[in-house]
């Protein structure tokens, strides 16, 4: 049984929620996280075929394009200029430790996917958490309470469509639940959705470290994985309200543990649930 966090060390309402959807939004991606703690375990630059080969499973095309969008988005450097020239860890790649483990841990505690490696399940628990507008409604049903979709639609400044969107979404990935069967009943956060709070820290130490909030109980990062780095640059979302802006360490490889076979794969119920087609 995990250890329970206070709630006041971690909060969900204290984070600026478009900064943790554009941050988990990068690691999301199928095989960033498989990618991230190769590089972090090898703990050297590696080319792209070198990382496919620790990789079997993954098409060494796949893998280059994979990393070719990491080192678009800061998580990777190159070493040289000439062609195929290998990658690393960039220092905010090396930042990543916490964000891992903290997905890791809810989602071992939270959801039932069965035997899944341990990158598959940080990817899938990104995946179901990006999602834009995702945070405001957990922040809104973590400070209020139940509530009815007319009273999170008018919070969180969305249309009625949209917010119906959402929270099915929410619903089916286990994060939001209704609090009884018959229509019109309020929506409320599950226990996993309760349990959001230290991956919300996480991610946002590590998106704007200058500026998350921090667990005053939780041990001093090793200074290797928090090297200063920039924060992860917010996207620009015109639909952002005022009511959602005021809401306002290498990866170890207990983690990954992977060799070469079969990727793990997740049981089909919740694959169906966390596939691919999660537009914001």
């Amino acid at each position: 049984m995990p250890t329970p966090v206070h709630p006041s060390a971690c909060s969900i309402g204290s984070v600026d929620a478009q900064r943790v959807e554009d941050a988990l939004a990068l690691i999301a991606p199928k095989w960033t996280t498989w990618t991230a703690q190769t590089l972090a375990q090898q703990g050297h630059p590696m080319r792209v075929r070198d990382v496919a080969a620790r990789l079997p499973f993954v098409s060494e095309q796949l893998v280059a394009k994979r990393l070719a969008a990491m080192h678009a988005e800061g998580l990777v450097t190159r070493v040289g200029d000439r062609h195929g020239a290998p990658y690393q860890l960039s220092a905010l790649g090396e930042s990543l430790a916490p964000v891992h483990r903290a997905l890791s841990d809810w989602s071992l505690a939270n959801l039932s996917l069965g035997k899944v490696a341990g990158a598959e399940r940080v990817e899938d628990a990104a995946r179901r958490l990006h999602l834009r507008h995702s945070t405001t409604v957990i922040q809104i049903l973590d400070a209020g309470g139940p509530a009815r979709f007319v009273h999170i639609a008018e919070e969180a400044g969305l249309d009625n469509g949209f917010t119906r969107y959402r929270l099915n979404r929410l619903q089916a990935d286990g994060l939001v639940t209704r609090t009884r069967p018959r229509h019109g009943a309020p929506y409320a956060l599950t226990d996993a959705g309760r349990a959001l709070g230290p991956v919300y820290t996480a991610v946002s130490h590590w998106s704007n470290p200058a500026a998350a909030p921090r667990d005053s109980s939780a041990p001093v990062p090793d200074a290797t994985a928090t090297r200063t780095h920039a924060s992860v640059p917010l996207r620009s979302d015109g639909g952002r309200t005022a009511a959602a802006l005021r809401r306002s360490t290498a990866a170890p490889s207990v983690l990954f543990s992977h060799a070469p076979q079969p990727q793990p794969r997740v049981p089909a119920a919740v694959t169906a649930q966390s596939a691919p087609g999660r537009g914001r």
